[in-house]
C-alpha cells in the first residue's frame, strides 16, 4: 500500500503543478486548450515524467501524447491507460489530467518492482477531449479510434483560426491526422480514470466507483437569422430581432429536457450576438444545444421535439434559421468483463464496489470504437467539475493508484496472452 499511496500522492501534486503558467494560457486560472503554447508546455513536461518513469514517449499524428511500457516481449498487444489534458476555461485541474497523472504513476511502479507484463502499458493524454477550442470534441480520441474524418479540418476556433492551421502551427501535418489510428491488435483493452464530476460518490462517502455505461450526447448549432438595425431608431413591432427568438427557444430547451426521463439534460453554453454592439439589433444569433441522456432514444426524441419549436418559432417571428449537428455520440456500455475485474480491485480495499452511469462524456466512449473499456470514478468534492474549486484528496487518489494496479495484474492473470484481435 505505500507505493500506490505514494505515487497516488504525487499523481494529485502534478496536476496541481500543471495548473498554473506556463501550462495555463492565462495567469490566474486554469486555460490549457488544444495545440496552444500551454498544451505543448504540459505535452515535454509529461513526456520527462513517462520517460522517468520507464516508457518511451513519442507524440503521434493527432497531437496525443503516448508512453509505452514494453511487455515480457517486444510488440506486444498494449492496455492502454489515459485521459485527457486539455481543459475548458477557468477549469479544475483534476478533470481528465488525474487519469493521465495515475497512469504514468501506475506504469512507474510497475518499472520500480521490475515487473514485466504478458502485454505492453501505454499511457496516453489525449489532447483535445472538452471542445474548448473547437466546435467539436474528442477529435484527438476519435482519431486514435480510426473513427475520425479528414473534414474536421475544416473547423474554426473564436479567432478564426482553421483546425489544419493550428495543426501546422504545432508542427503537425494535417494531412496525417489519420495515421493517428490504432491498427487493429495493438490496444486490446482501455482504462480510463476520472473524477466523478458529480455529487453522488461523495453523499454515499464512498471514494471510489465503477462506471457501467456512458450517456449519449449531441451538440448542435442553431442560428436566428433577422435583420441588423439600429437600437434606437426600430420600432419593437417593426423587427426581425433573433435575441427574443434564441431566448425563446432556449427556454424551450430547458422546459423539454426538464420533464425527461434517463437522466435527460440539455444545456446552452454559447452564445453569440453578431455584430455584437451595445446599439444594434443582432443580425443573427448563435447558440449552442448539448443535449444528453443515457439512451439514445430519449435524447434523440427531445432534440427533435426542440428543433420543431425552433422552426415554429422562426416562422412565427419571420426568421431564418439553421440548425447544424457538430457531434453526435452514441451511449457506450462499459465492457462487463473489464468492469467485473475493476469491481473486483475496489472491493480487495474494503470498499463495496458502487455502479453508476456517467452523465458526462469521456474519450473511453470514443474508444470503445477500438476495443473494450472500462472507468474508474473518483470522489470530487462537492461534486463540483469545470470550476477552480474542483477538489480530490490525496487518499482517494492514493486508493485509486492500488485499484488500478490490481486491476493491472488481475488483467494480466487472466489474459497471459492478450488476443491480437481489434475487440
Amino acid at each position: 500500500m505505500a507505493e500506490a499511496y505514494e505515487i497516488g500522492v504525487r499523481a494529485k501534486t502534478r496536476c496541481d503543478l500543471m495548473g498554473v503558467e506556463p501550462y495555463s494560457e492565462v495567469d490566474g486560472m486554469l486555460v490549457r486548450r488544444f495545440l496552444t503554447p500551454a498544451h505543448d508546455e504540459a505535452l515535454k513536461t509529461l513526456a520527462f515524467w513517462m520517460e522517468e518513469a520507464g516508457m518511451t514517449a513519442r507524440r503521434d499524428h493527432a497531437g496525443n501524447l503516448v508512453g509505452r511500457y514494453e511487455g515480457e516481449t517486444p510488440n506486444a498487444p498494449a492496455l492502454l491507460i489515459g485521459s485527457h489534458i486539455d481543459s475548458v476555461r477557468n477549469g479544475g485541474r483534476y478533470d481528465g489530467a488525474l487519469g493521465v497523472m495515475l497512469g504514468v504513476d501506475v506504469v512507474e511502479a510497475l518499472a520500480r518492482a521490475g515487473r514485466r507484463l504478458p502485454f505492453a502499458v501505454e499511457v496516453i493524454a489525449f489532447g483535445d477531449e472538452e471542445g474548448s477550442r473547437f466546435p467539436a470534441s474528442m477529435t484527438c480520441s476519435r482519431a486514435v479510434a480510426g473513427t475520425v474524418k479528414p473534414s474536421v479540418m475544416e473547423m474554426t476556433d473564436g479567432d478564426g483560426v482553421s483546425l489544419a492551421e493550428a495543426f501546422a502551427a504545432f508542427a503537425l501535418d494535417p494531412t496525417r491526422l489519420e495515421e493517428a489510428a490504432r491498427k487493429p491488435g495493438e490496444i486490446f483493452a482501455f482504462l480510463e480514470a476520472h473524477i466523478e464530476q458529480g455529487p453522488v460518490l461523495e453523499a454515499e462517502g464512498l471514494a471510489l466507483g465503477v462506471v457501467t455505461a456512458i450517456a449519449a450526447q449531441k451538440r448542435l448549432m442553431v442560428r436566428f437569422t433577422g435583420t441588423a438595425g439600429h437600437a434606437g431608431t426600430t420600432p419593437m413591432n417593426l423587427r426581425k430581432d433573433p435575441g427574443p427568438a434564441a431566448a425563446e427557444a432556449i427556454l424551450a430547451l430547458e422546459r423539454i429536457c426538464s420533464g425527461g426521463q434517463d437522466g435527460l439534460v440539455g444545456t446552452v453554453g454559447r452564445i453569440t450576438a453578431l455584430p455584437g454592439a451595445f446599439n444594434v439589433i443582432p443580425g443573427a444569433v448563435d447558440y449552442s444545444m448539448d443535449v444528453r441522456a443515457e439512451v439514445a432514444a430519449t435524447r434523440d426524441a427531445a432534440v427533435e421535439a426542440v428543433t420543431a419549436e425552433i422552426q415554429a418559432i422562426a416562422a412565427r417571428r419571420g426568421l431564418e434559421v439553421s440548425i447544424t449537428l457538430m457531434q453526435d455520440l452514441a451511449a457506450s456500455p462499459c465492457d462487463p468483463g473489464l468492469t467485473a475485474l475493476l469491481e473486483k480491485a475496489v472491493a480487495a480495499t474494503g470498499q463495496a464496489p458502487r455502479r453508476l452511469p456517467s452523465g458526462a462524456g469521456h474519450d473511453a466512449m470514443v474508444i470503445a470504437d477500438l476495443c473494450p473499456t472500462a472507468m474508474l470514478f473518483i470522489r470530487c468534492e462537492g461534486g463540483i467539475s469545470h470550476n477552480p474549486r474542483e477538489a480530490v484528496t490525496e487518499a482517494d487518489c492514493a486508493l485509486a493508484a492500488k485499484v488500478m494496479l490490481d486491476f493491472v495484474e488481475r488483467l494480466a492473470a487472466q489474459n497471459p496472452r492478450p488476443s491480437t484481435s481489434s475487440g
